[in-house]
């Protein structure tokens, strides 16, 4: 257990080592100002904006930065669709996978344009190579459209700003050609170098040591997984995702991918403090951020290591931990570390089935998403964060009797009104969906029998986690629960849908508001944002909504269950 801690500690060091400076390179991109990559890719930029008909010098305000984000996914939506209902008959399908019918295709369609990934079906048997490298050009385009709107509310937030100075497309074209694909890459080229398939040919064929013969799946999967961990998307080539061999040979390819799935989410919060000159801000952010993952990590790994207290009263040594659903090359400290990575991110990858941790490490993974403001995904994870930040303005300023400011700005009733809608919409569609989802099983068990293998408290704790990994765009998954049906297809695109979308409306609109505001000079009474006393108050903002808002159903799931294993 000693070297397994070990790891997780140099796993860590690794990630802040390389984060802060590429946070710094993000500021840079975003700021357009000049890179070493410059040479390489301006050319590229060039044509995509000359083919594309983009003007790179017209500003855009935030209504007009909204408007390109959601055309462009409304076009890459269509042409989704149509390949997911159309697989069986188009090229690149050597394995003959069948097309998806309507509602997974849709589920499918708008859980990757979303940056969720959550997947009702099995990647090596529900998809053709086309479908895969479709789903791999959404991994791009997801994360680098949260990059894109998250950089326009960065610089709504400078000081004196009057308006947005900068061009979605032009942040989108760069975050894709200048952060995601070099990343993506250099990571693709490191998995090929240690056993990860990267070819078009179908299934193989091979004789085991006892004569058996196997079929044995593959495809582009080295370029699959770099974007998938790196953009903070987790979708898996392979039905068990990070936990397939394929997917994940060693534990030297898990170091890099578990180092990949936090790497551009830090990085954006120093990309802030560059971009705002505002150092401290970006550690207060940062700090409260990893108090808040270090909350959900330690005990995590703690719950982990001991071991299930069911198996100990049968007499079962668990010098390893917790191993049911792990892999042994990885470990059961290393696979925690995983769980709270992704699910304190929208990346919904695994190394381990999530359905099989203990109790208690799985309402912790729950409560990164119910949170889903520790680091999150790329972009969207700050947008998040900036709605509690404004909460947490408007609660001190009433504390001191003052009006509101956040940099420089009055934070007055429309605004609020936002944040407030804003902060309520995650609660209201993960407990919503929990609460009809329980409704139709409890009322007739037998019509949906196929839903749950653990019916009680296990079996709520899944569908609370399929409605809080949708509702927070991450993807991962409770695998007990029978999934692929019209409900859970239907049900789970829609919060997918309203959960990605209105959560980056309503940041933008209050910073694009904001941004016109007349701007106020400091004074000894304004409220320093860049402090630990502020970065307390956001804390215990979080803290309280999380915990007034999900309390009682994490009692009737994880907590439950956790006491039933008691002796």
């Amino acid at each position: 257990m000693n070297t397994e801690l070990t790891g997780i500690i140099l796993m860590y060091l690794l990630l802040l080592v390389t984060a802060i400076p590429l946070g710094w390179y993000i500021g840079k991109v975003f700021s357009n100002e000049k890179t070493w990559l410059d040479g390489i890719f301006n050319p590229l930029d060039k044509l995509f904006f000359k083919v594309g008909g983009i003007n790179t010098t017209k500003e855009m305000n935030w209504k007009q930065h909204l408007l390109a984000l959601l055309t462009i996914n409304l076009f890459w939506f269509l042409i989704a669709m149509f390949v997911l209902t159309n697989m069986s008959w188009l090229p690149l399908n050597p394995d003959a996978n069948p097309s998806m019918s309507a509602d997974l295709a849709f589920n499918t369609t708008v859980s990757f344009i979303s940056n969720t990934n959550l997947q009702h079906y099995s990647g090596e048997t529900g998809m053709s190579y086309l479908g895969q490298l479709v789903l791999m050009l959404f991994q791009f385009i997801s994360a680098g459209c949260g990059m894109a709107i998250c950089a326009m509310v960065f610089f709504a937030m400078k000081d004196k700003s009057t308006g947005n100075p900068v061009n979605f497309y032009v942040l989108f074209v760069k975050s894709c050609t200048r952060i995601l694909f070099p990343l993506a890459l250099l990571l693709a080229l490191v998995f090929v170098l240690n056993g990860m398939p990267m070819t078009f040919e179908g299934k193989d064929t091979i004789t085991t040591l006892q004569g058996d013969t196997v079929h044995v799946s593959r495809g582009p999967v080295a370029a699959f997984v770099a974007i998938k961990q790196i953009g903070t998307n987790g979708g898996g080539f392979f039905g068990p995702n990070s936990a397939h061999p394929f997917e994940n040979p060693s534990y030297f390819t898990n170091i890099i991918e578990t180092v990949s799935i936090l790497l551009i989410p830090i990085a954006m919060i120093f990309a802030l403090g560059y971009i705002l000159k505002r150092k401290r801000l970006a550690y207060t952010i940062f700090g409260v951020m990893t108090i808040g993952f270090f909350l959900l990590l330690i005990p995590t790994i703690f719950n982990e290591i001991k071991g299930n207290p069911a198996i100990m009263q049968m007499g079962i040594n668990q010098n390893l931990g917790s191993m049911e659903g792990k892999e042994i090359r990885f470990g059961s400290a290393a696979s925690a570390y995983w769980a709270i990575n992704t699910t304190v991110t929208s990346n919904g990858s695994v190394n381990a089935m999530h359905d099989s941790l203990t109790p208690l490490s799985g309402m912790f993974a729950m409560l990164g998403m119910m949170v889903n403001a520790f680091f999150g995904g790329v972009g969207v994870g700050f947008l998040n964060f900036y709605i509690f930040i404004i909460l947490a303005v408007f609660i001190s300023g009433l504390m001191v009797g003052r009006t509101p400011e956040f940099l420089g700005k009055k934070i007055e009733a429309r605004e609020m009104k936002i944040a407030m809608i804003i902060a309520l919409l995650h609660p209201l569609l993960i407990l919503t969906g929990t609460a009809i989802s329980s409704f139709l099983y409890a009322g007739n068990p037998t019509a949906y029998a196929g839903w749950l293998n653990n019916p009680g408290y296990h079996g709520f704790s899944e569908m609370l986690y399929e409605f809080s990994s949708s509702s927070a765009n991450n993807g991962s998954g409770f695998e007990g629960l029978g999934d692929n049906s019209p409900f859970w297809n239907i049900a789970c695109g829609i919060v997918m849908l309203l959960a990605r979308y209105l959560p980056i409306i309503g940041p933008v609109a209050i910073a694009g508001i904001l941004s016109n505001k007349k701007y106020i000079p400091e004074s000894a009474g304004t409220l320093k944002t860049d402090t630990a006393t502020f970065g307390l108050m956001v804390f215990a903002v979080i803290a309280i909504v999380a915990a007034l808002s999900f309390f009682p159903a994490l009692a009737l799931g994880p907590i439950a269950e956790h006491f039933m294993l008691k002796p």
